[in-house]
């Protein structure tokens, strides 16, 4: 092997580091500190959430984990626009299942969070795959609604997909506005207890009309499965939500055709050493 191609096979796996570096980071999403903000309310961190509800043996193929990448910096910049979205196996069945991630400015939505959502929902769609939307959030993020609502492709396009596709809307936290619009729409809702369903928050009701009105009476998990009838199944933590989710998803007709399929998961090695695909690309 020449000089120049051995420093261009070296550029090449130095800059491919590069990149799985920036990724563990970017899954990091808002951070350790914002990990654990999130046990302390008795919630998991959004990955963990997919973790819990995808079968064992289950990849998940990420979509956008690059989205918003480098944008927002005058806000404390939005790892993966603030969620986290894929296919992966639940129960047999693949699944687009997109999660919002509490720990990125509290799950809100920025344009590029929109963009990544309707894409999601667009693959969702040509595949045939249910959606499952584990949401956590503070609903638009408000300085920058002028870029949220306006394009037709844009926050109103969610719910309009929504209304031809299968899905199940799982409120795991506070979700506020457009963060409660999404669940609602859904065929099956599940709640877990102290998390919260409402337009606007117990602080915004008083500054706007003067009343005082506690999170769970606005809009709990158990006023929403014993009063409005919003929710169709409450439980009393993301585990035994997420687990009631898998056999939710047992029942749908596409379970039959994976209990029926017989996956080969024979691993062969390749012809050729994989590290010599570093060779092919010039600097």
């Amino acid at each position: 092997m020449s000089r120049r191609s051995t420093s261009s096979s070296e550029s090449s796996r130095d800059r491919c580091a590069e990149i799985l570096k920036e990724e563990a980071i970017l899954r990091e999403g808002g951070g350790k500190s914002g990990h654990e903000r999130q046990r302390k309310m008795g919630r998991l961190p959004a990955r963990e959430r997919i973790g819990h509800l995808l079968d064992k043996e289950s990849s998940f193929f990420e979509v956008g984990l690059w989205a918003a990448y480098k944008m927002y910096s005058e806000w404390g910049n939005v790892p993966a626009a603030g969620c986290v979205a894929g296919i992966g196996s639940v129960v047999g069945i693949p699944c687009m299942i997109i999660a919002n991630d509490a720990s990125v400015k509290a799950g809100a939505f920025f344009p590029q969070t929109v963009k990544k959502l309707i894409r999601a929902q667009r693959i969702a769609f040509e595949c045939s795959l249910p959606i499952i939307y584990l949401v956590d959030s503070a609903g638009v993020f408000l300085p920058l609604q002028d870029e949220i609502f306006p394009d037709e492709d844009d926050f109103g396009r969610i719910f309009r997909n929504n209304s031809i596709i299968s899905a199940a809307g799982v409120p795991l936290g506070n979700c506020v506005a457009g963060g409660a619009y999404l669940p609602v729409l859904c065929d099956k809702i599940l709640m877990t207890k102290g998390s919260g369903l409402y337009l606007a928050g117990p602080s915004l009701v008083k500054a706007a009309i003067g009343q005082i009105v506690d999170a769970e009476e606005l809009g709990g998990a158990q006023m929403h499965a014993e009063i409005s009838g919003t929710v169709d199944f409450f439980e009393k933590d993301d585990s035994s939500c997420l687990k009631r989710l898998r056999s939710l998803v047992a029942l749908l007709p596409e379970a039959g055709t994976a209990k029926s399929l017989k996956i080969d998961n024979k691993n062969f090695k390749p012809a050729k050493n994989p590290e010599t695909v570093y060779d092919l690309v010039s600097r």
